[in-house]
């Protein structure tokens, strides 16, 4: 594997990313619980609250990163996004109804669209193609890191006796330090900028488009983990144990995610993607029979490896038709299509969920999983752009 080191960039993003998903994984363990026993939703109102989340943010997505690739930087657009999504979460903290929680995280979601596709396609700007896998696993690879801190704080702010809505405030603190961090540290190279076509005058590249197609499957099928946290409570496990399988399971994925996606640059990222989405689909398929708080335990944690060896790969593909002055609004398309898919499936499991059984709605996300990567193998490798 190549040595060269990841640039000084990635790095610094990987930082707040790191504390951003510290931030978030302080409540998001603890929001299923919080919805259904303080302020009355229901499994399909969770599944509603998720996808409309991300499917605004994917909307988002795409209109930041058009706009960041007819900017000559893309700062901003990374700085504001990370900010928005800290403050909206003191909102969470003072719902007292569903919908208010709703309009929290549209917030949030609104906080990351504008920040995702621009920073992508600033790692992609800065890491030449044959180590891109590398550097987007690096960036999830620490995200996920922040995501075992978040459980392991929020687990020691409940054993010291704080309520969820004062944990839920105390969530904004890591989130300011990286906004901090960025404003005074990040640096990016002057970038020529898009020409002053109409936004999508150009069309993006038949092959990247083709991409969408397993994309939108693969998505289809992973929705929100809300629904295992919620199965997790269902089995018998405690708010407690919730958070330390949680931070259990982002470990694996920090562990294991830069390695993956240097993998993926040696060994090929479709065959890298083909193998992780077909083990999601062999593990959503045995969650509906896991029925003891031990097994679900071990099911939970080897759910982190199908992630943690097609996210770093997954960017690195979709990048690979995308030229510089397109790379944002390629990300932003990406991002689109995986949020309206997410928000379909969301609302698909959680009715199958609530009115059939939940055995219907694993079923349904794993055989559309294993649909999702024989498309993969149906898709050609085009040339890759030039940098």
């Amino acid at each position: 594997m190549s040595r060269r080191r990841v640039p000084q960039t990635v790095v610094l993003l990987g930082f707040a990313s790191m504390l951003n998903d510290a931030s978030s994984d302080i409540i998001y363990p603890l929001l299923p619980i919080f919805l259904t026993t303080y302020v009355g939703a229901t499994p399909l109102i969770i599944g509603v609250i998720e996808g409309a989340s991300d499917a605004l943010a994917s909307v988002l997505k795409l209109i930041a990163g058009t706009w960041s690739d007819r900017a000559s930087h893309r700062k901003g657009f990374v700085v504001g996004g990370y900010a928005l999504a800290g403050a909206s979460r003191i909102l969470i903290a003072a719902a007292s109804h569903w919908s208010l929680v709703l309009g929290a995280r549209l917030a949030d979601r609104t906080g990351k669209g504008i920040r995702s596709a621009p920073r992508d396609a600033l790692i992609a700007d800065v890491t030449p193609m044959e180590d891109r896998g590398r550097a987007f696993g690096l960036q999830r690879a620490m995200d996920h890191t922040g995501a075992v801190a978040g459980p392991l704080i929020a687990f020691g702010l409940l054993a010291a006796g704080f309520s969820l809505r004062a944990i839920f405030v105390f969530a904004i603190l890591p989130t300011i330090l990286g906004v901090l961090l960025l404003m005074v540290s990040l640096r990016e190279p002057e970038r020529k900028r898009a020409a002053a076509a109409p936004v999508g005058h150009e069309p993006l590249p038949s092959s990247f488009r083709k991409r969408m197609i397993p994309i939108a499957l693969f998505y289809l099928a992973n929705s929100s983990d809300m629904f295992l946290i919620l199965h997790a409570h269902e089995v018998g496990l405690s708010i407690e144990a919730i958070l330390l399988l949680w931070a259990a399971n982002h470990g694996v994925q920090a562990a294991l995610g830069t390695h993956a996606g240097a993998l993926s640059d040696r060994f090929g990222r479709r065959r890298m993607l083909v193998a992780g989405w077909l083990l999601y689909a062999l593990l959503y398929a045995i969650f509906p029979f896991v029925r003891g708080v031990i097994p679900f335990l071990v099911v939970f944690v080897l759910y982190a490896l199908p992630f943690a060896m097609t996210e770093g790969a997954e960017k690195a593909w979709i990048a690979e038709p995308l030229d510089g002055g397109s790379r944002g609004r390629g990300f932003g398309l990406y991002f689109m299509t995986a949020g309206f898919s997410t928000l379909a499936g969301g609302a698909l499991f959680g009715l199958l969920y609530q009115a059939v059984a939940p055995m219907a709605a694993f079923m349904t996300g794993a055989a559309l999983a294993a649909a999702a990567a024989m498309a993969l193998v149906a898709t050609r490798g085009p040339r890759p752009a030039a940098s």
